[in-house]
């Protein structure tokens, strides 16, 4: 059974897209993210000063669907930052547009620590293949105490809880390893296009829409460009959705959408709305009655149990 984390966030200056500050209770390490524009104002604060790890963040322009991601480690991250911050001829980073740096309140992050850090969060970011890295190989650094090894592994459960809570998605585990953890996770849907002859099949796990490998969509976009075209064209790109064959194309693996409708617009090559078009493998029911009737249930079962209060 899962259970609830409680995260303090702060607004520094009073808004929205000015500095944030975000901690877990009952866990030692502190979280600082703003846009480049709020640097100055960033570098100026305490925890910059402290030893921790950084993530520099911005747009992919060869990828739409993802960001770029730098992933640092540094005893005076304020220094770093600024060095960063540099024209990229003069040994800066232009792509990012936001930072965040992850630091320890306590301060008993050593630089052996976030060395260590850094080499598992590039890691889990390549695995994750949510963000296109701009760090070179990581090395493997692991000469550390088998207690501070307990100790950093904690600390990065935590950083990969507190970063989505900030927009930053990039080491969030994908839906498509999770593990089923409740009956509705079994359930199995269904998407068939008979007259291109092609049939598709997706769970819902973890909040995300998932299309299973193998199967099939048409074999191109075929309405107006729009957001959902862009995404089938990227997915053809990055070799999700294989090459043409008998007139379609096939999910080379899992895939993670963000939503019913974004899954069928992609294996119908159209936009279409996905709440009707999945249907319950072996019912008579489509995604949306179904999502409906689970609604209802916890619904009834809540107003019954209050009743017997």
């Amino acid at each position: 059974m899962s259970h609830g984390r409680g995260i303090r966030l702060f607004l520094v200056d009073g808004s929205p897209n000015g500095l944030l500050t975000a901690e877990i209770m009952n866990w030692t390490g502190h979280a600082l993210t703003g846009p480049r524009t709020k640097l100055t104002e960033l570098v100026q604060r305490p925890e910059c000063g402290r030893t921790g790890v950084y993530f520099l963040v911005g747009p992919d322009p060869d990828n739409a669907m993802r960001p770029l991601v730098y992933i640092g480690e540094s005893d005076d991250v304020a220094k770093r930052l600024k060095q960063h911050n540099r024209p990229e001829d003069q040994g800066g980073k232009d792509f990012w547009e936001r930072v965040c740096l992850i630091t320890s309140k306590d301060q008993n992050l050593t630089k052996s620590h976030v060395k260590y850090l850094e080499s598992q969060l590039i890691a889990i970011a390549k695995q994750s293949g949510r963000c296109g890295l701009v760090n070179g190989t990581a090395h493997d650094y692991s000469v550390l105490p088998e207690s501070d090894l307990a100790d950093m592994a904690f600390f990065i459960e935590q950083v990969r809880i507190i970063l989505p809570v900030l927009g930053f998605d990039f080491l969030r585990e994908s839906a498509a390893t999770h593990s089923a953890s409740t009956p509705d996770e079994n359930t199995l849907f269904e998407m068939e296009l008979p007259k291109y002859g092609v049939k598709a099949q997706a769970r819902e796990i973890d909040g995300s829409f998932v299309v299973l490998n193998g199967s099939e969509a048409r074999p191109k976009w075929t309405a107006k460009a729009n957001g959902y075209g862009n995404l089938y064209d990227q997915l053809v790109k990055d070799g999700v959705l294989g090459e043409e064959t008998n007139g379609k194309r096939l999910f080379a693996q899992d895939y993670e959408f963000n939503s019913p409708s974004a899954a069928a617009a992609v294996v119908a090559g159209r936009n279409t709305n996905g709440r009707t078009k999945w249907q319950v493998k072996g019912r008579q029911e489509n995604y949306g009655e179904w999502q409906s009737a689970i609604v209802e249930a916890q619904s009834s079962a809540e107003t019954h149990g209050d009743q017997f209060q």
